[in-house]
Order: structure tokens, then C-alpha cells, then sequence
């Protein structure tokens, strides 16, 4: 899996997440990533309805499977669109396609396939339930056995699940037998909510803790006027908060990003 302290490239921006992306603009930045050390990706169907994928399986083909961790999700299955995507949960020039939330096992396994087959991989290193906030029972029956078995076989070697709640986490670590999760926005300089009842309950349990969403959406790189929190504009106060951050930062010539991914 991944290991412990390790950074982690996050595939939403090069799916077109706020702006579109071209592919030379997304393989220039994955090869940065790459000649800076960072050889662990996490992507999902949802990032630019499966153009991340794409994108990071074009960058890592024909590099040595052994040099590189891949974490992938599940629980929105893609579908031709039967209209304008552009935009579409803030994602764009993406492919036409649309979401389809599916957490039942035969979904689970359809997804996965297809992620695959966009990756270029017979096998994903960390498979995630992701966002399933809203279909905790579905996902507890569907998607966890589906990806069990998956495990089980070789197909993915740990799984998890991928949310911004740290509540939907704890549910999840307390029901099912997980390797890891991924918690978004919520071990971060604004925000160690986390820190407080999951990271304990995952010790206990022996479970990994991937702390994604290090920025919080954007504002803790870039402080500006609308700056994204939790992919919305920052209410003032936040806003007035992560400022204060960056300018404490900046009195001990920190930029206020590098402070962030220390979070970790």
C-alpha cells in the first residue's frame, strides 16, 4: 500500500476539476510529480467522468508495476450523457458522459472493470468506496463484499472507502474489515476534525489513514478572494482564518501550501 508520511497525487484537477486541462498541461504535471518523488496516484471515475484515469493510465504505461501505487473508487458508474456536460460537478471538457451513483456489487464490479481498462492496469493497488454518504446501506451491502472478494482474489490489494465526513468514515471502519480510508478536508491546518475520534478508532482497528484534501478545495494553496473551501466559495471567516495562516506562514518565509501538506 502506500506508505507511511508518503505524498500522494490527487487526480481531480486533471480531470478538468474548475477549469479545463489539456493532456499536455495533465502528462506535464504528472511528470513533476513524478521527478519530485511522488509515485502513488489517486483517481476515481468521478474526476472528470473517468479523463483522470485516462490520463494518469496514459502517464504510467510502460513503467515497472512495481514503481508506482494506484488507488482508484467506487460508486458512480459511468453512462453515455443524454445531455451538455460541461461543468457538471465543476468538471470541464470532459468526455460526454454522465455520473450514475451505483453501490450495488454487480455496479462495483462494472465500475472497477471500466476503470481498469482507462487506467491500462489488470489490477488496482486501493480500491475506495467513495461518497457514499447517502447510500451507507447499499454501499455496506453491495460495494464492501464486492471489493472483499476483490481483494480476496488478487484483483486490488486493500480497500476502503473515500469521504469528506469524518461520521460516514467512522461507520464504515466500525462495520466493515478495511485496510484504509481516504478522509478529504478534514486533517488539514483549517480543519483536524478527524484527528479527534477517527484517527483512534483506525489505531484500534488497524486501519490506515490516507488525510486527503490538504488545500481544503484550493484555499489553503491560494488564499484569494473567492477561493474554493469544500468545493464552494469560503464563507468570510474562513477566508479571514486562511489568511491569517498564510501570513504567519510568511513570517517565517513558509509558503502557506508547503505548510498544509505537512498535515499529513
Amino acid at each position: 500500500m502506500i506508505g507511511r508520511g508518503s505524498l500522494v497525487f490527487g487526480g481531480a484537477p486533471i480531470g478538468g476539476l474548475y477549469a479545463p486541462v489539456s493532456d499536455e498541461a495533465a502528462a506535464a504535471t504528472l511528470q513533476a510529480a513524478w521527478d519530485a518523488g511522488i509515485h502513488a496516484f489517486d483517481t476515481a471515475p468521478h474526476y472528470g467522468v473517468g479523463l483522470s484515469e485516462r490520463r494518469i493510465g496514459d502517464f504510467l504505461a510502460g513503467r515497472p508495476r512495481a514503481e508506482f501505487v494506484v488507488s482508484t473508487k467506487v460508486g458512480r458508474r459511468l453512462a453515455p450523457a443524454a445531455g451538455p456536460v460541461d461543468g457538471a460537478e465543476q468538471f470541464y471538457d470532459t468526455p460526454a458522459l454522465s455520473r450514475v451513483c451505483d453501490y450495488s456489487a454487480d455496479g462495483t464490479l462494472r465500475s472497477l472493470e471500466d476503470s481498469l481498462r482507462r487506467l491500462r492496469l489488470d489490477r488496482a493497488d486501493i480500491a475506495l468506496i467513495h461518497d457514499p454518504d447517502d447510500h451507507m446501506a447499499e454501499a455496506l451491502d453491495g460495494a464492501y463484499p464486492a471489493l472483499a472478494r476483490l481483494r480476496a482474489d488478487g484483483t486490488v490489494g486493500a480497500i476502503g472507502v473515500g469521504v469528506n465526513s469524518v461520521s460516514a468514515a467512522e461507520w464504515f471502519v466500525a462495520h466493515c474489515d478495511l485496510d484504509c480510508v481516504l478522509v478529504a478536508g478534514r486533517y488539514t491546518l483549517l480543519d483536524e476534525s478527524a484527528a479527534r475520534s477517527l484517527f483512534p478508532l483506525c489505531r484500534s482497528r488497524g486501519v490506515a489513514v490516507l488525510a486527503g484534501g490538504v488545500f481544503n478545495s484550493g484555499i489553503l494553496a491560494d488564499p484569494r478572494d473567492g477561493a474554493p473551501y469544500d468545493y464552494a466559495p469560503a464563507p468570510a471567516e474562513v477566508l479571514a482564518l486562511a489568511r491569517r495562516i498564510r501570513d504567519t506562514c510568511a513570517a517565517y518565509g513558509v509558503p502557506v501550501g508547503a505548510a498544509a501538506l505537512q498535515t499529513r
